[in-house]
């Protein structure tokens, strides 16, 4: 049975026939997939809000105050890295939800995350790194093999956090690491990136927002937040879609970057748990290269178990064992086996003797 999250995300005038428990379950749902300001905001858009009974509207309102507050203060963060980078003149590039917020994109609705993510070339990171040390903030991993594990095999530098703000910046190269078998090239990226309009700052064209969100999502295994990550891809092909040829160019891009396969599971669960509208052909043509209906099933059973909100009441007893399994695959797509086994060991012992790991 389909998580009430997932009902009323689909057709959110369903939020009118749930009872109390209902609304129960559908605000822990909501809070645990980090999609409550979101599922506000849907309400309010269409014209339910008035509607909704005071106790569960009473937590979408703090969520929504809370929301509101935090753009405010993306807002100001942004402007602070433009003035830490401003003296290289050189072009930078908001990822993720920097990117939704400042581009105005439906994605951007109740979505609150923990730090800015920006894009700069491979040969500026040195400069980028030493210009944000220089304005307050510092490299958060100071364990050596977390340093070389970011700098010698990822698509990021450590994670810096500032000093006084306490606020968060992943400085990245590229959107998915150097050791992924299908990296895609970074210069195709800043080849079709767009200007902010009156702002130095710039954004990956439309079609390759939804291939970062879609490489992020199936890469990277943080499932805690698969439900509001495939709810962003989700806004993002609805409001993309609308203007003419973008499926078609999705399609090209896809096979410029090497994302083919991000990109069909991305359509594909879209569609099945969120009811994304996407043409049939679409979706059948993005995974043609994926033959194996063994494979496609396999995968099936996983991801409809950990695309949905990661609460108990949407769990059932192979949940826990999808989790696991996705999270080795994304270790095996990040790295080559001789690379991968003795970190995952490595992250096991400290795990084990209850020390801080990567």
């Amino acid at each position: 049975m389909k998580p009430l999250l997932c009902t009323v995300f689909i057709n959110p005038q369903t939020a009118l026939a749930l009872s109390l428990t209902q609304w129960d379950i559908v605000i822990r749902q909501a809070r645990r997939a980090h999609v409550l300001a979101r599922l506000r905001q849907l309400l309010q858009s269409a014209g339910l809000l008035a509607q909704i009974p005071p106790q569960p509207l009473l937590h979408l309102e703090s969520a929504h105050i809370y929301y509101e507050r935090f753009q405010g203060s993306l807002q100001r963060e942004i402007r602070h890295v433009q003035e830490a980078l401003k003296p290289l003149e050189i072009p930078v590039i908001l990822l993720k939800g920097s990117a939704y917020s400042v581009a105005g994109n439906n994605a951007a609705l109740g979505r609150t995350f923990s730090d800015i993510d920006i894009l700069v070339t491979e040969t500026a990171l040195p400069d980028v790194e030493m210009a944000l040390i220089n304005a307050g903030w510092i490299t958060s991993t100071l364990d050596p093999y977390d340093q070389k594990y970011y700098r010698q095999w990822m698509h990021e530098i450590p994670p810096m956090r500032h000093l006084s703000r306490q606020t968060s910046i992943d400085v990245h190269h590229n959107i998915l690491p150097k050791t992924v078998r299908s990296c895609p090239d970074a210069q195709q990226l800043w080849a079709n990136r767009v200007p902010v309009p009156e702002q130095n700052l710039w954004l990956l064209s439309p079609e390759d927002r939804v291939l970062h969100s879609a490489a992020h999502l199936f890469h990277e295994g943080e499932w805690a937040m698969g439900f509001r990550d495939l709810s962003d891809l989700d806004l993002l092909l609805k409001e993309f879609s609308a203007t003419e040829g973008f499926w078609a160019n999705l399609l090209q891009r896809a096979e410029t970057l090497k994302l083919q396969i991000p990109l069909f599971y991305a359509l594909r669960y879209t569609h099945q748990i969120l009811q994304t509208p996407i043409p049939e052909a679409i979706i059948k043509s993005s995974g043609q290269h994926l033959s194996n209906k063994i494979h496609t099933l396999l995968m099936d059973a996983l991801f409809l178990r950990v695309l949905i909100p990661a609460h108990d009441s949407c769990n059932d007893r192979w949940t826990g064992v999808a989790r696991w399994l996705l999270f080795v695959r994304s270790h095996w797509l990040r790295m080559p086996l001789y690379l991968v086994i003795p970190h995952l060991l490595r992250k096991s012992l400290l795990r084990l003797t209850g020390k801080a790991v990567h």
